[in-house]
């Protein structure tokens, strides 16, 4: 009984901030690990050491809950991909893909539910997935316009948009793959995405 009441007592001092975060990492585990279908809310509510009642107060479905982890994880890789102003394209590429990198090494449940939203039935959590890469590829896009040496090839270059999709595509598979596979190291990983960009823009 004293147990029990310390841990309500633990419970009540996380704020609702810090509620939420808990469950979305929770949620971003189990997202990580199985298929959207195959995730129940009861399993949330009990990792987390929560009510079903309390968890569906956050979230009010299931479908709200995944969406939610999603945009989680967009605005952390939105983050990690916005541009510096002033600064050319090729001196950010390598610090960039190194922060990136490392943000997905530190949130590979994270990393990984968010790539399988695009798998999930479900057509409003496609569209938060959807949207999410696209906006990563309009700050791609808008970085290498401003930029000196890539502004005027990109305004020559009608395929830029689908040469940039293309790279995230290939950026994403390699990031995964790297995560169940560590072999390379993250110099090597980055290297090899800078590499792959670099040919996309000057082919």
């Amino acid at each position: 009984m004293a147990g029990n009441q310390g841990e309500q007592r633990t419970r009540r001092r996380l704020s609702t901030e810090e509620r939420r975060e808990q469950l979305l990492s929770v949620g971003a585990r189990l997202f990580s690990e199985s298929p959207y279908d195959d995730v129940w809310i009861e399993q949330v509510a009990e990792i987390a050491g929560v009510s079903r009642g309390l968890l569906y107060h956050y979230f009010p479905t299931k479908r709200d809950f995944f969406a939610a982890v999603v945009e989680r994880e967009s605005e952390r890789m939105l983050r990690m991909t916005a541009a510096v102003p002033g600064v050319p394209v090729r001196e950010q590429l390598a610090a960039g893909l190194d922060a990136y990198l490392e943000h997905v090494r530190a949130h590979a449940h994270g990393y990984r539910a968010f790539h399988r939203a695009d798998a999930a039935g479900d057509q409003a959590v496609r569209r938060v997935y959807r949207r999410a890469l696209a906006a990563q590829e309009r700050q791609i896009l808008a970085a290498l316009a401003e930029d000196p040496e890539f502004g005027p090839l990109a305004a020559r270059r009608p395929d830029l948009d689908l040469a940039v999709r293309g790279w995230l595509a290939f950026t994403t598979a390699v990031c995964l793959e790297w995560l169940r596979d560590p072999r390379l190291s993250r110099e090597q990983v980055r290297d090899l995405c800078t590499r792959a960009l670099l040919g996309v823009l000057t082919v």
